[in-house]
């Protein structure tokens, strides 16, 4: 657990530079093909300028991607370069190995992936991949509309404004959750404020 005095700077911190709320939810998507490379891209690329014209470009072309196993299906019949304007690169290899992984347990849909998430084991099952971390993990779960917190740089940045000195990723994301619940917001709505104020600077 993260200390009070930690969980104090960072609520006045929020209440200060972001206000009182609400802060609503993203969502995410609902289409699988979009979650599965969302996820992906997001790790090295700019979001709003290179991560999301490719995501919604994904969807309108390949509307039939929105089960895993019709994600699937269309990588192997055509591969992920053209569809996402990429060229070859180790992201879409990895694109492809969440993909298989999510489909061998048996996730299809949105719903599938929420309810999934839950255990444990099958969060620990992703870190086996080469490239997703515990931030991805958490992402994952806010793309399909998970009340879940992913630290990344810009929620690092936000705590550091607030005088936190927390570094380790769990106890981080322990604190943001701490003071989500302590403001009343939804987590996953704070942790979109926090990124969208962040992005912008």
């Amino acid at each position: 657990m993260a200390s009070d005095d930690s969980a104090a700077l960072l609520v006045n911190h929020v209440r200060a530079t972001l206000g009182d709320g609400p802060f609503p939810a993203p969502g995410g998507w609902s289409h699988m093909g979009a979650v599965i490379t969302d996820s992906v891209l997001q790790q090295r690329w700019n979001y709003q300028r290179q991560v999301r014209p490719r995501v919604e470009g994904l969807q309108k072309q390949w509307p039939d991607a929105a089960t895993v196993s019709g994600f699937r299906d269309r990588i192997s019949k055509e591969g992920l370069e053209k569809v996402l304007r990429l060229k070859p690169q180790k992201n879409l290899g990895l694109i492809k190995e969440l993909t298989d992984h999510l489909a061998q347990a048996g996730v299809e849909s949105r719903q599938d992936l929420h309810q999934w998430l839950d255990q444990t084991a099958h969060r620990a099952s992703l870190r086996t991949l080469k490239g997703i971390g515990p931030k991805t993990v958490d992402y994952l779960g806010c793309l399909v509309g998970r009340d879940d917190i992913a630290i990344d740089i810009h929620l690092r940045a936000f705590a550091k404004q607030a005088g936190v000195t927390i570094s380790d990723y769990a106890a981080l994301r322990s604190l943001y959750e701490q003071t989500a619940d302590a403001l009343g917001h939804q987590r996953s709505g704070l942790e979109h404020a926090v990124w969208n104020h962040q992005s912008t600077l």
